[in-house]
């Protein structure tokens, strides 16, 4: 079994093994400033962006003016720290807005393509097998074969599921859902909903008729709005959660995919624009591939650095 650290460094291989090979290739030499250069520009092709990138070199390159004998993995450790400050305060938990006696909501949205559907099941096995009592809500009944996915996604599971038909009333589904969970005294809802254009103020308004909906059962409902966004998207990806923030405000983000693009640096853009706490981050196909976001792991696992 990996430990986090090396899961981290296994699923962001794209972005520490491709992109990011450069700077695992400095690691036993001493640094110039053509090698401080390559750095740069392999942050950039990452999508750390700008002011992630630049932070993290002029950290570098203060310290190389001081010390000329500076080595690569010196170097890195340096960027892995600048980084984890950056990150401060983005680890989120889900744990923290459980109520004993009433299910906990956890409705994810997005855009389509995300991985919502995916990545709702993966939620709603790591909370199963934490003995916490789940049910699962297919509220995208937009989608053809959305309701499909998620049933064959429980079936394997072994998880509760309420499902429409497609093309039924999302929110009504959602109430079903709760008063499911509810009657089973399940601690937890997980909610998949329809992926939108968020562009599209009446498909965005759905939202609100679902969250308006969960709240005649319980005015807290959702404890948690989730955006899922697709790591390979990088930083065009933080657009869409400020506009889907504006109609369902979001209590936290799941990146999915990261263990298949070279912008996984776009994490430390994400938070800096949007202040949400990463909950979860998406490294591979299965089930546990589904992370709780790690500064350390992250950070350790850009630069490549062991545990």
């Amino acid at each position: 079994m990996f430990s986090i650290f090396k899961k981290f460094k296994e699923g962001l291989k794209r972005t520490a093994t491709g992109a990011l090979n450069a700077l695992t290739s400095l690691f036993g030499k001493k640094i110039d400033e053509a090698d401080i250069d390559i750095i740069e520009q392999t942050l950039y092709s990452a999508d750390f962006g700008y002011e992630t990138a630049n932070d993290v070199i002029e950290a570098i390159r203060s310290e190389y003016r001081k010390n000329k004998e500076l080595r690569g993995k010196e170097a890195m450790e340096i960027g892995a720290s600048v980084l984890a400050k950056i990150l401060e305060g983005s680890e989120g938990d889900l744990l923290e807005n459980v109520d004993s006696s009433l299910p906990s909501v956890v409705c994810l949205v997005g855009v389509n393509g995300a991985g919502k559907t995916t990545t709702a099941a993966k939620l709603a096995h790591m909370l199963n097998e934490k003995n916490e009592g789940v049910v699962l809500g297919a509220c995208d009944t937009f989608r053809a074969a959305a309701n499909e996915q998620i049933r064959e996604w429980a079936n394997r599971l072994d998880i509760r599921l309420v499902e429409s038909a497609h093309g039924a009333d999302s929110a009504a589904t959602a109430w079903d859902a709760w008063q499911s969970a509810k009657a089973r005294g399940s601690k937890w809802l997980v909610l998949d909903t329809a992926g939108r254009l968020h562009t599209k103020e009446n498909l965005m308004n759905e939202l609100s008729k679902i969250s308006r909906v969960l709240k005649k059962n319980d005015v807290n409902a959702p404890q948690n709005a989730v955006i899922v966004l697709d790591g390979s998207l990088g930083s065009n990806s933080i657009e869409q959660a400020k506009a889907f923030n504006k109609v369902f405000p979001l209590s936290g983000v799941i990146i999915t995919k990261l263990d298949g693009t070279s912008k996984g640096g776009a994490i430390a853009g994400i938070y800096r624009q949007l202040k949400l706490p990463i909950l979860y981050v998406g490294l591979g196909e299965k089930p546990e591939d589904l992370r709780k976001f790690n500064i350390q792991a992250y950070v350790k696992g850009v630069f490549g650095l062991e545990e």
